[in-house]
């Protein structure tokens, strides 16, 4: 399979805006009035990925994630769209969140993702998904299709 350029219809990147004052900032990550029902978050967690390293990628069949990239290091996000119903089947978008460009990022079910931590610090990554991770009380398997491990990969980041 071959992957083209371009935006994967569902995919919501939106800039987030840092309000500095005498105390330090604010980032507002998400509001429930600006994105749909099915996105609300069921959790949330934050993780530190170190420069050069790489999460991904992987994707999820019912979860979605609401990643928020506020630094303080730049991230390299890479998508694929892998939904065989999808109108944009086949496509492939990379972008950069983080320090200097502050992004949140909702990935639906389906598409395959990962980044990576291409400043030269350890960077911090939120994210907010819309499901439980192993469901309630850690009791069901993990919705995670892992293609890190496959030397056959077709998800190959740059």
């Amino acid at each position: 399979m071959h992957f083209t350029i371009g935006p994967i219809d569902g995919v919501v990147v939106k800039d987030l805006n840092r309000y500095t004052d005498a105390r330090g900032w604010l980032v507002e990550l998400f509001r429930k009035d600006e994105i749909t029902s099915e996105y609300v978050p069921a959790m949330s967690y934050i993780s530190e990925t170190l420069p050069g390293v790489a999460r991904g990628p992987h994707e999820h069949v019912d979860q979605a994630d609401l990643f928020c990239f506020l630094g303080p290091s730049t991230f390299r996000v890479y998508l694929w769209d892998a939904r065989k119903g999808s109108k944009t089947y086949g496509c492939k978008m990379t972008l950069d969140a983080g320090e200097t460009s502050p992004r949140s990022v909702i990935i639906p079910p389906g598409v395959v993702h990962a980044y990576k931590n291409i400043g030269s610090r350890g960077g911090w990554v939120i994210n907010l998904p819309n499901r439980l991770y192993a469901g309630e009380g850690r009791k069901d398997p993990v919705d995670e299709i892992r293609h890190e491990s496959d030397a056959n990969t077709l998800y190959t980041l740059d």
